[in-house]
């Protein structure tokens, strides 16, 4: 029997965000515009930096 081993996804996780990706505004996490462009698409949240309801 073969097990498969996932790899460690801890390390990408945390160098997936960053200081330009979010910030936080009277307690709540504000997405930029540079983490829309990296997740590729609307979620149709309205968010305020949304680059795809332009």
């Amino acid at each position: 029997m073969k097990l498969k081993v996932e790899p460690d996804l801890s390390q990408e996780s945390e160098i997936a965000f960053s200081n330009a990706d979010f910030y936080e505004e009277e307690g709540k996490i504000v997405f930029t515009e540079t983490y829309h462009l990296k997740r590729g698409y609307c979620c149709q949240s309205g968010c305020r930096h949304c680059p795809y309801s332009k």
